[in-house]
């Protein structure tokens, strides 16, 4: 699976993305990150990628030119299927459920906006859809694409080593997740809770389940009762 970010700040990118588990799977050749400097398509003698919006009003937006031209040069090296996204505050919000469907795909290309967005011409011609990682607003794009990328490079077979890894974690199995603990077996007079010493796996699985299902009623009351509903 190949990732394509179009950044005016590819050192953001390339930091978040080029450590841990999503570095080492770029290093193993299971996914492809790519950064692309916006600023090297601009056609201005100065670098300069902005302009006033017309009609007034604060801030600069991200013109047209060097995006359209940066674009071009990405779709070029795309092949299979692939979805173009603009992390912005205006899309449908992102989850687990997005990422395993954006999982699907073969190359996921994300414009990243920066001072007071980009100009609308280019999310009508060369945009997919409009995704929002939460109800804030930050000061670019970048970070909202790494947490994209993370989030669906994850699912991509030969990223962790086990499907197991992902399938039984908070929010993708449906419920939070339950508590976990490692050695020493006592901290500051503080034990681990008898039946995970106990070796038998059916009664650990049943107090994991009920332990999950407690702190999802408690603090995601919504994913719940959903959890309930498709359970019964």
């Amino acid at each position: 699976m190949r990732f394509d970010i179009m950044t005016l700040f590819p050192e953001v990118v390339d930091c978040v993305l080029g450590s841990s588990i999503i570095g080492r799977a770029k290093q193993n050749g299971i996914i492809e990150v790519f950064s692309h400097n916006i600023r090297d398509y601009t056609k201005d003698k100065h670098k300069k990628t902005d302009d006033a919006p017309f009609g007034g009003g604060k801030g600069m937006l991200m013109s047209t030119q060097p995006i359209a031209d940066c674009f071009a040069a990405v779709k070029s090296q795309a092949s299979g299927k692939t979805r173009v996204i603009y992390a912005s505050p205006r899309g449908r919000i992102f989850n687990h459920e997005v990422a395993r469907e954006l999982s699907e795909y073969d190359n996921i290309i994300i414009l990243c906006g920066h001072y007071e967005g980009v100009d609308q011409r280019i999310i009508d011609t060369i945009i997919d859809e409009e995704i929002s990682i939460g109800d804030y607003v930050l000061t670019g794009g970048e970070i909202p694409a790494c947490i994209m990328v993370d989030a669906i490079a994850r699912l991509v077979p030969g990223v962790l080593s086990d499907k197991e890894c992902y399938e039984k974690e908070s929010i993708a199995s449906g419920l939070l997740e339950y508590p976990q603990y490692t050695r020493p077996r006592e901290f500051n007079g503080l034990t681990v809770p008898e039946v995970l010493l106990s070796g038998h796996h059916e009664n650990i699985e049943k107090w994991r389940l009920e332990k999950s299902l407690e702190i999802t009623r408690q603090r995601r009351p919504e994913l719940y009762e959903k959890y309930i509903s498709e359970h019964k």
